[in-house]
């Protein structure tokens, strides 16, 4: 199957979902979005704006605002935060596309999704972040080493939609990584945003930016970080990516220098902004809530302690 054969619904048209209708757009690929409201009209009269290299840049998009069942796409892509993907699922559950890739966090497992959509569900996670600014996307990456594209079947088998999602990914030049469990990679990356953004955002409130720099906020991270790990090891999981093993074998210390190091990039100002923080809370809470009851169902609750 070549990429340009490919349809695609991207169901969010937030910073991630915006990011992959740009690559995906360039790459050829037939492309809708799919937004609402003031997005909606944004998007309808001065395309997707982004910034890059300084310049501010605009391509054209189909958007959707309403999706009907027979509307059928090879590939939807969930890009919306994890607090909102059940409700995005239902959106779905009677549209007659086969492929229903979720790009967002999980910390409990996939069994209230496979309720929803069933066998056509395809975990994923995405490979970079940002912020939209006055409509216009500001986009940011990561060395792939450190993050890409990760997706996968629930059962680890290569199949072949996701040796087609693979081509398509190579096609648009989108890094990725297909993983054999995408519980364990994905209920490992929740547990290291969830001990980072619970000290950022302390108490429904966004820490100030001079106690955020401080060695003792690093200790929080590395201390709540370091308890989670521990954690879901005992309950079973694996940890992925495996350089998150070494979190638990380096002195505090290292770690504490390496997160006030962190502390002070543009990422992490990104993460303070009151549109992001309040977003980004609303996910935390519910992260945090799954993930107490997926380790309560392990005996490993009254072990844990959030900072």
């Amino acid at each position: 199957m070549s990429a340009k054969q490919d349809r695609i619904l991207i169901f969010g048209a937030g910073v991630i979902g915006s990011m992959y209708a740009i690559k995906l757009i360039e790459a050829g690929v037939d492309v809708t979005l799919f937004a609402r409201s003031n997005r909606f009209k944004s998007l309808r009269k001065n395309g997707l704006q982004y910034k890059e290299k300084g310049t501010v840049k605009s391509i054209q998009v189909n958007v959707i605002d309403t999706l009907e069942n027979d509307d059928v796409y090879d590939y939807i892509f969930v890009t919306v935060r994890y607090d909102r993907s059940e409700s995005a699922l239902l959106a779905l559950k009677d549209n007659q596309s086969k492929n229903i890739v979720t790009m967002t966090n999980n910390s409990i497992g996939f069994s209230s999704w496979l309720d929803i959509v069933g066998d056509r569900l395809l975990p994923a996670f995405p490979g970079f972040g940002g912020q939209i600014k006055d409509g216009v996307l500001h986009a940011r990456f990561l060395p792939k080493i450190i993050v890409a594209t990760a997706f996968g079947e629930i059962n680890g088998v290569l199949t072949e939609r996701i040796e087609n999602l693979a081509k398509i990914f190579k096609a648009a030049r989108l890094p990725y990584v297909i993983k054999k469990d995408m519980q364990a990679y994905l209920i490992t990356h929740s547990v290291s945003d969830i001990a980072m953004l619970s000290v950022l955002h302390s108490e429904n409130k966004i820490i100030d930016k001079k106690t955020a720099r401080t060695r003792k906020t690093a200790r929080k991270i590395t201390v709540t970080l370091k308890a989670y790990l521990r954690a879901i090891q005992k309950a079973g999981v694996s940890i992925d990516p495996p350089m998150l093993k070494l979190v638990l074998k380096f002195p505090n210390l290292l770690l504490d220098l390496f997160f006030m190091t962190w502390l002070r990039t543009e990422m992490v100002r990104d993460m303070m902004l009151p549109d992001y923080a309040n977003n980004a809370n609303n996910e935390i809470v519910q992260l945090s809530n799954d993930l107490m009851i997926f380790l309560s169902r392990n005996d490993i609750k009254s072990e844990i302690h959030v900072q």
